[in-house]
């Protein structure tokens, strides 16, 4: 449909520079890098989703906000070394974005969703630790108990 959209609007320069034909790119690489990584798959080029790069790093971004959730799900699940993988994808993600310094005209607010990643990313990480600490302390305190 994105492909039908750009031909569609491809006489109307305007109307392809919109924001909505931005908008729904970027809904569409997040979809589809997450995805990607929720499932362990290679993530696909812009190329191959079809998609300007803009569009394409911003949705990169908007998917570390789904790989938190994901990440959560994992932690309440008790996988824990999925959650390191799922933070370390974040990682990655912060990596990319924070290397693009262009003016936010060319880049479609890069700069506000890369702020907005390290934040997730932050308190990932924080809520993470604090989950990995506490089962560390519940095993200690089990052992603690046991040897009564």
């Amino acid at each position: 449909m994105l492909q039908e959209v750009n031909e569609t609007l491809a006489p109307y320069g305007d109307l392809l520079s919109g924001g909505f034909v931005h908008d729904a790119q970027k809904e569409y690489a997040e979809s589809c890098i997450t995805a990607a990584l929720v499932t362990e798959e290679p993530v696909p080029p812009p190329q191959v989703v079809g998609v300007n790069y803009p569009a394409y790093l911003n949705g990169m971004g908007e998917a570390a906000g789904e790989l938190r959730r994901h990440l959560l799900d994992s932690m309440r699940a008790g996988s824990i070394e999925r959650c390191e993988v799922l933070l370390s994808y974040m990682d990655d993600i912060y990596s990319i974005l924070v290397t693009m310094d262009y003016p936010d005209a060319i880049t479609g607010g890069l700069r506000r969703t890369t702020d907005v990643v390290r934040g997730i990313l932050e308190k990932t990480r924080g809520d993470l630790t604090l989950t990995v600490r506490q089962r560390e302390l519940e095993a200690r305190l089990t052992m603690f108990i046991e040897r009564q």
